[in-house]
């Protein structure tokens, strides 16, 4: 099968930017850390050794589909015709795509998540991330307080608002599932947040972490739930800040505290 038709068994879509999680008006670094959240999911470093097998072939389709989507001209391509060159360097079939993950990936350390918190909260980045966010889920607050870097629910008035401000500035819609949102779903979103800070925490001290390991070995001793969810924040903070590094701009990592 083609990669279209591969993205269609084992993602339920053949669109690209579906697979990867991203818009299709997505700029290149959102498609950058669409790709490292999508991936991560599916390591075969991570997968159960039952679950290696597959979780190998749809690592590669993924990495096909961002190196289709990371060039330029295949994704005018893609973009226009809504086919992809299945012959072309970017498909190849010899590349080792783990490896092609690892060039694109550097590894963070817990120092630089705490050094990219200082920087990035009250940003002009977090500023433009929390905009994304509000526009992408249609002001649906609990998608955007699990999307956006370095928070947890007691930042929730701080975001909130920011979009309040946007809104009132003409720079946002305003939503229906933003300012019309109950007093319930927000009671119900605190209430989970702060049952699964003191799970995290429970965890951390049980472990007695301390290292530059501790994040992995945090996702380890979760369920499959919880570690799926560490995955989609390690995938978000990982991309922005290796990407950010790579172009030798300003140095970022990240943290983000349990939601």
């Amino acid at each position: 099968m083609g990669l279209l038709e591969d993205c269609e068994a084992s993602f339920g879509s053949p669109d690209l930017y579906h697979v990867l999680g991203v818009r299709r008006q997505a700029s290149p670094a959102e498609i950058r850390r669409g790709y490292h959240r999508a991936s991560l999911r599916v390591h075969p470093d991570r997968a159960e050794p039952q679950d290696k097998e597959e979780a190998t072939r749809r690592f590669q389709i993924l990495g096909k589909a961002y190196a289709v989507l990371s060039d330029a001209e295949q994704r005018a391509v893609y973009d226009e015709q809504g086919t992809v060159d299945e012959e072309g360097e970017a498909l190849r079939g010899e590349r080792d795509w783990q490896e092609y993950w690892r060039l694109l990936f550097k590894k963070i350390t817990v120092k630089d998540i705490e050094d990219f918190e200082k920087s990035y909260k009250d940003s002009e980045e977090e500023l433009a991330d929390i905009k994304a966010a509000y526009m992408d889920f249609e002001g649906d607050m609990d998608r955007i307080m699990e999307s956006v870097l370095c928070v947890d629910y007691t930042d929730e008035p701080r975001i909130r608002k920011i979009i309040e401000k946007a809104i009132d500035a003409g720079e946002v819609p305003s939503y229906k599932a933003f300012v019309k949102e109950t007093k319930q779903k927000i009671t119900a979103r605190k209430r989970r947040a702060e049952k699964e800070a003191k799970e995290a925490e429970k965890t951390k001290d049980e472990l007695g972490l301390g290292g530059e390991d501790d994040l992995k070995a945090l996702i380890q001793s979760r369920n499959k739930d919880r570690k799926k969810e560490m995955d989609d924040f390690l995938a978000q903070l990982e991309a922005k800040y290796g990407s950010n590094a790579k172009k030798g701009g300003r140095k970022l990592a990240a943290k983000k505290g349990n939601k």
